[in-house]
């Protein structure tokens, strides 16, 4: 039997990679002469480059850069074999960088995805792979595009300074100062950046970057209300540099609100497309190839509810299986059946997507130890799933 293992990270808790190791040293257990395939994947957030890097050859590079506070910090990304980058944008300018104390969306600079950008090309980087998540600013990528070279003045002509508050003050963008590695890698190459993105928020409006996600970066309503403002102003100002009718613009794409606005920056600056980031992930690692071969597929994530169905891996991998008509186990670390049942718009519900559909947690505890025995809880619940399987075979 050939058993494709292919989970999400449980956020929290334990990477992808992890996850399958706990599954398959629970199934081993009972069937051990099975062949196993292990592919941790991603969403295009959290856990994309450690997925990639398992699935495909490539050298992690450490570099440093400047923080969402402009401070020094290390960070890395995924150089692949053919010279295509992957970056997390959390790296650089995620919310973990900061204590709760320091959060503020008002000044925080998305800059030192710009110096991952350039360290990549001084690498010889081609292609780019590029995950947002779990950012801590709301600049719309101006900080990542004055690393990168871009110049941005206010009505006096003074060049702006970081963080997102800034945006309001944008009269005059200057793309001609861009890097020249980065303006050859735009003229050679159609769209080098494939971007993924798992939200659909446009930059500006009731569901935008500010209003959606402004609170968890630490923003106050009146700091909401600011940003939102300030984004809308700048998209006004990108349109007019560009000789572009407003509703012509890239702020109303479903995505362009991503990463307080890297969608939108992504899109208008560097030619990039927005994609699904499990789409992404999935072409890159050759999932669909890898279900073809398995007689069973085995997923999960940390939670299975109504955002799986919004681009998550344990529905996408659901999704491709059931394509070949391949069983599907997963395995999660909870389940709120009736809130993933409310988000169902379609036949693709739990009961049809999934042949099993298992909680991993053993028993009630504080959430840390839950965090803390997540292997165990794992491991566990496959060993009982294998074991189930096991009878049903002798039963039969």
């Amino acid at each position: 039997m050939n058993i494709l293992i292919a989970p999400d990270s449980f956020k929290q808790s334990l990477e992808a990679l992890e996850v399958c190791r706990a599954i398959e040293s629970g199934f081993r257990q009972v069937f051990t002469d099975a062949t196993y395939t292990l592919l941790p994947m991603a969403d295009g957030g959290e856990g994309t480059t450690a997925a990639l890097s398992y699935a495909l050859e490539g050298r992690w590079i450490t570099t440093k850069v400047h923080d969402p506070l402009m401070r020094a910090v290390d960070a890395n990304y995924l150089l692949l074999a053919d010279n295509t980058a992957v970056i997390e944008i959390a790296e650089a300018c995620g919310l973990a960088l900061l204590t709760s104390a320091e959060q503020n969306p008002l000044i925080t600079s998305s800059y030192g995805v710009g110096e991952l950008i350039l360290d990549a090309l001084e690498n010889g980087a081609q292609r780019f792979i590029i995950g947002l998540g779990g950012s801590a600013t709301n600049d719309a990528g101006l900080g990542m595009l004055m690393a990168l070279g871009v110049r941005f003045y206010d009505a006096n002509d003074n060049a702006l300074t970081q963080g997102g508050a800034q945006l309001a003050n944008v009269q005059r963008i200057d793309t001609s100062t861009l890097h020249p590695k980065a303006k050859a890698l735009l003229a050679q190459s159609t769209r080098p950046f494939a971007v993924a993105c798992d939200v659909t928020n446009p930059l500006c409006g009731v569901n935008g970057a500010s209003a959606v996600f402004g609170p968890q970066k630490g923003g106050s309503d009146k700091q909401v209300a600011i940003l939102d403002k300030a984004l809308a102003h700048f998209a006004h100002i990108y349109a007019q540099h560009n000789m572009q009718d407003d509703n012509d613009d890239y702020q109303k794409v479903a995505g362009a609100g991503a990463a307080g606005g890297l969608g939108f920056a992504f899109m208008a600056f560097l030619d990039s497309e927005l994609q699904s980031g499990f789409d992404l992930i999935a072409k890159a690692t050759r999932l669909s190839a890898h279900i073809a071969k398995a007689d069973l597929v085995i997923t999960g994530e940390g939670k299975l509810d109504a955002q799986t169905m919004m681009g998550k891996v344990a529905n996408g991998v659901g999704l491709m299986a059931k394509a070949q008509n391949k069983p599907v186990i997963a395995i999660c670390g909870a389940v709120d059946h009736e809130d993933y049942h409310k988000s169902a718009h379609n036949e693709s519900t739990m009961n049809t997507l999934f042949a099993v559909v298992m909680p991993s947690i053993q028993q009630l505890a504080p959430i840390d130890e839950v965090f803390n025995s997540a292997y165990t809880n794992i491991e566990t619940t496959a060993l009982n799933l294998a074991a189930a399987m096991r009878l049903g075979e002798k039963l039969n």
